[in-house]
């Protein structure tokens, strides 16, 4: 599975940790990616998604039909 958001497309970070030596170790940062069921009134049915905490925010001001990019 991967850890994209369907709503923003947030994904991973890949970075560099480096210690006081100079050690360079690679980090990975994953997005806070929930699985969500969402009512989307327009269809009449409910659609589970991946989502960002960022994305709830989204889909709560724009609604899950915008939010979502849903076809009718």
């Amino acid at each position: 599975m991967s850890h994209k958001c369907e709503v923003t497309g947030k994904s991973r970070l890949v970075g560099n940790i480096v210690s006081h030596a100079n050690n360079h170790t690679k980090m990975v940062q994953r997005a806070n990616v929930q699985k969500k069921r969402i009512f989307v009134p327009e269809l009449g049915k409910w659609v589970v998604a991946r989502v960002s905490a960022n994305g709830l925010r989204t889909i709560a001001k724009q609604g899950a039909f915008l939010a979502l990019g849903l076809k009718k």
